[in-house]
């Protein structure tokens, strides 16, 4: 099983839109079983008294558009324990990457990428948060996403 976490600052707009586009891809493809598939914070912003706040609604609505439900997603942190659960570390921008690699110690396995990397990029995915732009960053995420399971359905 290929286990991926998706991360961005707040958990709450860019991972959890990639969590569950990927989660589609994969069940479209019949690959479901292969994949687990979740995504995570690098700050506490979006967490009070260990209860994160659900996806952000436009982000939410953004995803409902293309059929895809994110019901019960709370935003949790990324945690050192982390690297040893995942096979794919993966951040929306280089902010991310920095603070992932800040919190995790190291990355002696290879295991943080940038999203958009996999699709031949060293662009960062913006932050809906503060461009107000959903469709954009749906529309990257998608594509790294894409990528990613090209990626993974190659090797």
């Amino acid at each position: 099983m290929t286990k991926i976490l998706f991360v961005c600052h707040g958990n709450i707009c860019r991972s959890p839109m990639a969590e569950f586009i990927m989660k589609d891809l994969v069940e479209k493809a019949g690959l479901s079983a292969q994949f687990h598939i979740a995504s995570a914070a690098t700050s506490t912003e979006e967490i009070w008294n260990g209860i994160g706040n659900p996806v952000y609604p436009p982000a939410k609505a953004k995803l409902a558009e293309h059929g895809i439900g994110c019901a019960g997603k709370r935003a949790v942190q990324l945690t050192p324990s982390d690297y040893g659960k995942y096979d794919y570390l993966i951040g929306m921008d280089s902010a991310n990457i920095r603070n992932m690699r800040r919190m995790l110690g190291s990355d002696p396995e290879g295991k943080i990428h940038k999203l958009l990397s996999f699709a031949g990029s060293d662009r960062d995915i913006s932050d809906p948060w503060y461009t107000g732009d959903f469709d954009a960053t749906y529309r990257d995420v998608t594509e790294g996403c894409e990528a990613l399971l090209r990626h993974l359905t190659e090797k």
